[in-house]
């Protein structure tokens, strides 16, 4: 059938009113005698009365009234000039078809209304004289009059002719299209099929229309696609046998294709995609048996299609962002983020599913490398969005794209993704060739805007995105040097990029395997020239947003190389330190105490290199091109050794003490120890430092020999590989401590620590001990005090090997202690053992020991019982407190310091007190000084017990401080606050809140009067202490806690 045509320019549609057709159409909506507000309550009957009902008062109101003779003229010329069947059994048709009419009068009246508008030139200079309306445009009132219409034509004219699966079924919409799929006849003339084409072409015809068009596809796009689609794609059952049988021609069926691709090009997009993926997904459509409610899925032609239109849809300009909003406004983001873009876009799950039909090649490109040339810069392009909410959504959508393409076909998301998002850094990259053009001075090279979008777009996909896949890291190695020569700059300078360099660094490092890590950080160090760094007529610039650009360097004039060398070595120095800062944060996953080995194992070489140039050949044998040569590569070498050294100095400076993270790199740094001072001896340079620390690292590898380490079969097999170092430092190393300590760790060691001498603990407790000095903390003290506890855990073995001993035939030295003794230091709050009068019995005998370990371990372990409350020990209080008494005359530091735990302040306070504060009032200053001294030890020790006596303390304090005329009373005074405020630490807010204020007064004082240096120095660390506790107490660290509450 042809489209329907009007005839234009007549009579009566020039005089034709447009209030009059919306009154028509008002009249045919009308809910008739049913006495009802609405339609859609209506049932059958009585729907079928009120349809004839409305359809004979229109005839009358064009018959009777003289008003509406114009518009019955207009009516009935489209009504001639329509040619399909306007009259039928069924109602709803009839009905459908009248709406049609007047749809096209109204449409054809517009137009010449349109048309006929010649609107007079306003004055400008008048405030109310706005642009004059068009008089086709219609009010909200009339709007909702044609909506309406609209929708009954949807309702009775496409819906029930839709097969099932095809579109949205009419009885599950509203109460009323359950009414109107029943009350349809499908039997009757026309048929169904004709009744269906009729309705979208005329809908078509009326969308032409700007105004009408709009009101049509914002609500009935979907309805009007699902009939074209079955119109012109739904395959037939069988071929017709005559041409009068077909209910539709080819020609029709082409043009409901023509017409279904034409909407799908004019719509907006996100429209288009969001209803095709309705279509496709077979939306519930109930079976002819009501009772079964069956629902049916789209049928294959359909889903095929949609699948083709939506390819179409994304091989278009723009078409991934029209794929991505249609998916997400779908979901409830709306536009602009909407009220669910949160939840939108924090489901990870239709970011993958969006992600996946992206990276999907189509059937229709001609291969997957030209769809991937056309859909990767609209990919990069959803990175960039500046719409808070909608950019969220966007860039989860582009890294998860990111992500699956790199998974899915790496070499061509490599070449059209990561390419053009790393093109800035490889641009100024030393291995790229610039071109003359740009190789003026000052030119800009790569814009703020580029390396600032650049950066953000490596961020979100490697750090977000967190898929350490081949390709993606392979694709950043190259760029490495020029990442963190960015961060080195934005280290010295306030940018907004500073962070999101630091992010993608750390994330790259971790990520690495361990080799290339490393290798990557001697890039970054300057020690592996291979690797691709800055080009070195380019530098980072500061731009005007924050960013950075990157410019082409001034050329350097001869009078200023001296300036050149030393931005070039503030540079190299710079980047050192910041290299420290950044394995600073590397600590927890390994990578810093590797590449702190590796430095080590460097400055071996460097030992090692400097005795093979002590043997070079003369250089009489060489010529002057050779001896030139020679002298560069001695030049560089030093440079390298230089670095070395720096890079150790700064490791050692940022490196905390869990630098090590397992027992393999703790022996790679005792046997990088080991070989340096083989290396040391075999040219005969040997000094004190070296000494120190081979002493330090055999004292650690001790320590864990000891027990202060859960040592399983596996470390001792990493241990094995110190033994030939052992062997050689026993055989070469010319202290004899050193060597009997280096013999006795190579024998336990190798019986897995069944066997172990006297020497091998000595070692581990001084080594111990060296780590505990006086003026730590009580945490710290704790910790200490646990792990010299833990070392004797190593007799228990000593004493089952001395049990083999005497089958084999070996003898043992080594002092036995019970075996109370020897288990690890429980916490103060772990509940009582109720140990036995004999287990005490045994302790004791141990505390008088000679073997100062097994004395030292005794003495420990009784203190620990009386903190427990063990009930045997408090009812021997009196001679444990003896006991500790006798062993505070120890000349042994470790004795004596073990002797001190237990402590007995609380109950001995006033007596020490009154007997300290008396002393320094003693006429001799070395009795005054001691009294302080012990004073300092007290008050750190006491707490909250502080509180009563705090202004005596105070008082005495404040007046030697300032009155007493020997120089080392007033230091030890001043060193008793310091000591008070250490032990208190973030107690003292509370402990010397009203004395607060008078101690900052005395340490200001001498600070600035004070003629003595360390006094000052003294005053300076107290100054410190306290301010330390005032930042914490006025901004406490943030920590991020759960907290669990049970509601009553």
């Amino acid at each position: 059938m042809a489209d329907p045509r009007q005839a234009s320019g007549s009579g009566a549609l020039e005089t034709c009113c447009l209030e009059r057709i919306l009154e028509a159409l008002k009249l045919l909506l009308s809910p008739g005698g049913s006495g009802s507000s609405s339609l859609q309550i209506t049932k059958h009957d009585v729907l079928l009365a009120t349809l004839k009902s409305n359809l004979s008062a229109v005839e009358d109101k064009l018959l009777k009234d003289p008003h509406w003779k114009t518009l019955k003229l207009l009516r009935d010329e489209i009504a001639n000039k329509a040619e399909w069947p306007q009259n039928s059994v069924d109602v709803t048709w009839s009905f459908t078809s009248q709406i049609l009419l007047w749809l096209l009068c109204l449409k054809e009246t517009m137009i010449h209304l349109a048309a006929d508008f010649n609107p007079g030139k306003s004055n400008p200079r008048t405030p109310e004289a706005a642009p004059a309306l068009s008089p086709d445009t219609l009010s909200i009132s009339q709007q909702k009059t044609v909506q309406s219409v609209l929708q009954f034509v949807v309702t009775l004219g496409v819906c029930p002719y839709l097969m099932p699966g095809v579109g949205v079924p009419l009885r599950y919409r509203t109460e009323f299209g359950a009414v109107v799929q029943d009350v349809v006849c499908l039997d009757a003339a026309p048929d169904a099929t004709r009744r269906l084409y009729t309705s979208c072409r005329v809908l078509l015809n009326v969308a032409q229309h700007a105004s009408l068009g709009s009101l049509i596809f914002c609500r009935h796009f979907g309805d009007i696609a699902a009939g074209l689609c079955q119109l012109g794609f739904c395959p037939t059952k069988r071929k017709p046998l005559k041409p009068e049988e077909e209910v539709l021609t080819e020609e029709e069926r082409a043009l409901s294709r023509e017409a279904l691709r034409d909407i799908l090009n004019q719509i907006y997009q996100p429209l288009a995609v969001r209803e095709l993926l309705t279509l496709q997904g077979g939306p519930p459509q109930a079976c002819t048996d009501v009772k079964t409610q069956v629902r049916s899925q789209a049928p294959a032609w359909l889903r095929r299609l949609c699948g083709q239109l939506l390819s179409e849809r994304l091989m278009r300009p723009s078409g991934v962002q029209a794929v991505v909003r249609g998916i997400l406004e779908g979901a409830g983001a709306g536009a602009a983020g909407g009220h669910d873009a949160e939840a939108t876009a924090a489901d990870w799950k239709k970011c993958d599913l969006i992600a996946k039909i992206l990276a999907s090649c189509p059937q229709q490109s001609l291969s997957p490398e030209d769809y991937y040339r056309d859909i990767c810069p609209q990919i990069l392009d959803l990175f960039h969005f500046q719409d808070k909410l909608t950019a969220r959504q966007f860039q989860r959508v582009a890294t998860t794209t990111f992500i699956t393409m790199s998974r899915e076909r790496p070499q061509l998301a490599a070449k059209y993704l990561l390419q053009p998002m790393l093109a800035p850094l490889h641009r100024c990259l030393n291995t790229a060739e610039i071109p003359e053009s740009d190789m003026v001075p000052g030119t800009i090279l790569v814009t703020e805007e580029e390396l600032s979008r650049c950066i953000e777009d490596v961020f979100k996909v490697y750090v977000v995105g967190n898929e350490p896949s081949a390709v993606l890291v392979d694709s950043l190695l190259p760029v490495l040097g020029v990442l963190f020569s960015l961060y080195c700059f934005t280290r010295q300078s306030v940018s907004h990029i500073r962070s999101l360099c630091e992010e993608i660094l750390l994330w790259i490092l971790g990520k690495l395997e361990r080799k290339k890590a490393i290798a990557s950080l001697k890039g970054f160090a300057g020690l592996d020239k291979s690797m691709p760094s800055l080009h070195s007529l380019c530098h980072f610039r500061a731009a005007t947003q924050g960013g950075v650009m990157v410019t082409i360097k001034e050329p350097i004039c001869d009078e200023d190389e001296d300036e050149a060398l030393y931005q070039k070595v503030s540079s190299e120095q710079w980047q050192v330190e910041h290299l420290g800062d950044l394995l600073s944060l590397c600590q927890e996953c390994g990578l810093a105490g590797d590449f702190f080995i590796f430095c080590l194992k460097e400055l071996t070489h460097v030992a090692e290199e400097n005795e093979a140039e002590f043997k070079m050949e003369p250089f009489s044998s060489k010529s002057l091109l050779e001896l030139a040569q020679h002298h560069t590569l001695l030049v560089e070498g030093q440079e390298q050794k230089l670095l070395v050294l720096q890079l150790v100095a700064v490791l050692c400076e940022r490196m905390s003490e869990q630098i090590f993270t397992n027992i393999a790199q703790v022996v790679d740094f005792v046997a990088a120890t080991l070989q340096r001072a083989c290396a040391s001896l075999a040219h005969q340079a040997e000094s004190t430092v070296e000494s120190q620390t081979l002493s330090m690292s055999m004292g650690l590898v001790a320590v864990m020999l000891g027990g202060a380490v859960q040592l399983k079969s596996t470390d001792f097999a990493v241990l094995k590989q110190l033994l030939p170092l052992l062997e050689k430092v026993s055989n070469t190393y010319p202290d004899p401590v050193i060597q009997e300590l280096a013999v006795d760790l190579r024998i336990t060691i190798s019986t897995h620590g069944a066997f172990s001498t006297e020497a091998v603990s000595v070692a581990a407790q001084s080594t111990l001990n060296k780590n505990d000095p006086e003026g730590k903390t009580e945490g710290q003290r704790q910790t200490s005090h646990e792990r010299s506890t833990g070392v004797s855990r190593s007799h228990l073995e000593q004493q089952q090997s001395h049990e083999k001993s005497n089958q084999t035939g070996l003898k043992s030295n080594t002092p036995l202690i019970p075996q109370e003794v020897s288990e690890p230091n429980a916490t103060t709050n772990q509940k009582s053992r109720n140990i036995t009068t004999e287990q005490l019995q045994e302790v004791l005998l141990s505390a008088y020991d000679p073997q100062i370990p097994t004395r030292a371990a005794a003495l420990r372990t009784l203190s620990r019982w009386i903190e427990q409350r063990e009930a045997e020990a408090l009812e021997m209080q009196e001679k444990l407190l003896k006991i500790f008494l006798e062993n505070l005359e120890h000349e042994d530091t470790f004795v004596y310091l073990s002797a001190i735990q237990g402590d007995m302040v609380s109950k001995y306070r006033e007596p020490l007190i009154h007997t300290f504060l008396r002393g320094v009032r003693d006429p001799d200053s070395a009795h005054r000084a001691s009294s302080l001294s012990n004073l300092g030890e007290l008050c750190q020790r006491l707490d909250f017990l502080l509180g009563s006596v705090v202004h005596e303390v105070t008082a005495c304090l404040i007046a030697l401080a300032k009155t007493d005329p020997e120089v080392q009373v007033r230091r030890a005074a001043v060193h008793v606050i310091v000591l008070l405020l250490r032990g208190l630490s973030q107690k003292a807010t509370e402990v010397l809140r009203d004395v607060l204020k008078d101690l900052y007064h005395l340490l200001k004082h001498v600070v600035h009067l004070e003629p003595d240096d360390v006094a000052k120095l003294h005053a300076q660390l107290a100054l410190e202490e306290l301010d330390e506790i005032m930042r914490n107490f006025l901004f406490p660290p943030q920590k991020l806690e759960k907290k669990i509450v049970v509601l009553p």
